[in-house]
């Protein structure tokens, strides 16, 4: 396998500062999932399970590359996040780059039910952003953490614009989970999608890496890689 290419080669042309340059008003978003082979994006609850310690390399790699990393509530309660680069290596990397060493973690979650214990909040590294319709004071945390809040529903097209005008965000990773995707995409705010495709079938019902959203979004591909028995896949989505 020493042919193949790893996560760090496939990642390793992306700029966010060129990217960044195809849109004005937002930051450019890029999204990441893997997907069993018949598209179900959890497997008992949650997306561990689906792919390999390659794919999770390839998150890892991924979160390299933006100034922010985006995830919705059901996502935090179930995957319940640490640091978001945990590896110095990797920070060293983002720095290297450009970038912070840290990405902002941006959660969208607009009733601020969240496992404030989990180690994103608890680490004290980076800081975190929650998008809310929800009044409630947030906690006292070690991770500077605060809140965009909107007045009845939270206006994902605003939120954008205030990342990218407010806090100079060039380049969002949205994680999940699947109703946060399919909300965006729907809003014409996706960018490109990151699919891994894992050699698994089955399991109990759980959702699609895209939920919600009724209109058909066509998509290019930029490259297609085997990694083992995985498939790892880039794709632009396609405007107008």
């Amino acid at each position: 396998m020493a042919d193949r290419p790893s996560p760090d080669d496939l990642l390793a042309s992306i700029d966010p500062a060129i990217l960044s340059e195809t849109v004005a008003d937002r930051p450019y978003l890029v999204t990441n999932f893997v997907s069993t082979l018949d598209g179900r994006a959890t497997l008992g609850g949650v997306s561990g399970p689906i792919g390999s310690s390659v794919d999770t390399e390839m998150l890892l790699a991924l979160r390299c590359v933006p100034d922010a990393v985006m995830i919705g509530a059901g996502t935090m309660r179930t995957e319940r996040y640490g640091r978001v680069v945990p590896s110095a290596r990797r920070r060293a990397l983002r720095v290297k780059r450009g970038l912070a060493a840290d990405p902002l973690a941006v959660i969208v979650s607009s009733r601020l039910e969240l496992p404030w214990d989990a180690g994103l909040f608890s680490c004290g590294a980076g800081e975190v952003v929650i998008v809310t319709t929800s009044r409630r004071s947030l906690p006292e945390l070690a991770t500077p953490t605060s809140a965009l809040r909107f007045p009845e529903r939270v206006d994902l097209a605003a939120a954008l614009a205030w990342l990218r005008a407010e806090r100079g965000v060039r380049l969002v990773l949205c994680e999940g989970g699947p109703h946060l995707h399919g909300e965006l995409l729907s809003l014409g705010a996706v960018d490109e999608v990151f699919l891994t495709v894992a050699a698994k079938l089955g399991g109990e019902q759980a959702p699609r890496i895209v939920e919600g959203m009724s209109e058909t979004k066509a998509l290019d591909p930029i490259w297609i890689e085997r990694i083992g028995a995985e498939l790892f896949t880039r794709w632009r989505v396609v405007t107008g």
